[in-house]
């Protein structure tokens, strides 16, 4: 099973930028579609990302579509997710998930691996 790790994540000012990063372990990041989820105090985790095992492939939640990219480099091991112009309802722990399965999910169940979560605050 992967392993995932995630940091970058910190305190920001509105319309600020951050760049979370996660680091796989103990497979090679090449067989699994990656994504972003977040979840805030008091609510359920949302799905934020995704990107296909090639990288050829990405889809965002509307929340966040044109202010965040994902990507990854499979040879590092790595995945990312840039975030720009953030806002304060982007405040939230931050995941990244893995999944063995092919195609496109929103869904947090069909992610088979998961990191430990990395803190966004974002001020006003």
């Amino acid at each position: 099973q992967v392993r995932l790790v995630e940091s970058g994540g910190g305190l920001v000012q509105a319309a600020g930028s951050l760049r979370l990063s996660c680091t796989a372990s103990g497979r090679t990041i090449g067989n699994y579609d990656l994504a972003w989820f977040r979840q805030a105090p008091g609510k359920e985790r949302e799905f934020v990302a995704y990107i296909n095992r090639l990288g050829s492939i990405s889809y965002y939640a509307d929340s966040v579509k044109g202010r965040f990219t994902t990507s990854r480099d499979n040879i590092k091991n790595m995945g990312y997710l840039q975030m720009n112009s953030l806002k304060p309802e982007d405040t939230a722990t931050y995941y990244c998930a893995a999944k063995i399965s092919w195609g496109i999910s929103t869904g947090a169940s069909n992610y088979d691996a998961w990191g430990q979560g990395t803190q966004v605050t974002v001020s006003s």
